[in-house]
């Protein structure tokens, strides 16, 4: 009797790993048009080389600001307006912006490209746009932004401004006091955070469905592991170049959900994470689908987290799926 329990114990592992296997994700490979970059809306001027993957922080760049677009013509000079107000008094000569388009239809590259020249007056290659061959997603365009900036901070952003930008200063302040001003040599990431305003009317005026599927994330990323974050998902993430090394070449979530895999590896990998609460509101246009993404999402954390546990995913090595 004992045997034969442990025989069909032993099938259901290993349907339960081959299944796991099949669903989980490899990232796609680099094309190399992808590491290369548009200076000018003018066509007719070449591509530029990205600095190396991962390589040190260059000219003097101290905080290199990604954003991962997707259609957003009509949200994207908001979130620039103050983003690049807030750089150039803040860091003046000393940030730049790395604009990842992910096949984007409308034409965001080229409206980037022009806002820069036109309306914020800036030096070519201040503003620099990553055009996809093939659409990533989010996760993916955040992961290839990263790995080619050239600040010695990195932090990724919303396209559609949500988050108010000048919160850049709190996390700052927050992953300095971590990595002591050694950006490069220990490992410290800050996040913004909306949990404070659970009982705003930012998230109290937001349909019964939504703040149900909200919750109902929050509960399973819980059950999963990450216990000490209560905002996973507020795009609006500071890494110095020591945590991105630890983190983006390892990353194999592309979608939604990748913001957890971020937390995962950070957590298992012993690096400081600090949740600084920041100022969200809610803006129109988001390019999820609520019923359909939120599932996906609810799918992806379980592939994500149980493809670490079986060692499918490995936190110091590439997917075992691509070696």
């Amino acid at each position: 009797m004992l045997f034969h329990v442990g025989i069909i114990l032993l099938v259901l592992a290993v349907l339960a790993y081959i299944t796991v296997y099949l669903l989980s994700h490899t990232p796609r490979k680099i094309f190399d048009s992808e590491t290369k970059f548009y200076a000018s809306y003018d066509e007719t001027e070449p591509l530029h080389a990205l600095p190396p993957k991962n390589s040190a922080a260059t000219d003097g760049i101290k905080i290199s600001l990604v954003v991962p677009c997707y259609n957003e013509t009509q949200r994207l000079k908001l979130m620039l307006d103050e983003a690049v107000s807030y750089l150039k008094s803040k860091y003046p000569d000393a940030y730049e912006i790395v604009l990842v388009d992910d096949g984007s239809k409308d034409g965001t590259a080229e409206y980037a490209l022009k806002l820069a020249s036109k309306t914020y007056g800036l030096k070519p290659g201040v503003l620099r746009v990553v055009k996809f061959v093939k659409n990533r997603g989010k996760g993916g365009a955040v992961t290839h932004g990263l790995q080619f900036i050239r600040g010695s901070y990195g932090i990724f952003a919303d396209a559609d401004g949500a988050s108010k930008f000048s919160d850049l200063s709190k996390l700052m302040s927050a992953i300095e006091a971590a990595d002591n001003g050694e950006p490069h040599s220990i490992p410290a990431v800050a996040i913004g955070s909306r949990a404070h305003m659970v009982s705003t009317d930012a998230v109290v005026k937001r349909s019964f469905i939504r703040n149900f599927l909200m919750y109902g994330l929050h509960t399973l990323v819980f059950v999963f592991g990450i216990r000490t974050i209560r905002d996973t998902q507020c795009g609006f993430k500071l890494f110095n170049k020591a945590a991105i090394r630890e983190i983006f070449p390892y990353m194999h979530t592309e979608g939604w959900i990748f913001d957890v895999e971020i937390l995962i590896l950070a957590i298992q990998k012993g690096i400081s994470v600090s949740e600084v609460p920041i100022s969200w509101h809610e803006v129109d246009g988001s390019k999820m689908d609520l019923a359909r993404d939120s599932v996906l999402m609810a799918v992806d954390l379980v592939i994500t987290r149980m493809s670490y546990i079986m060692g499918i995913y490995r936190y110091g090595s590439k997917n075992a799926k691509s070696e």
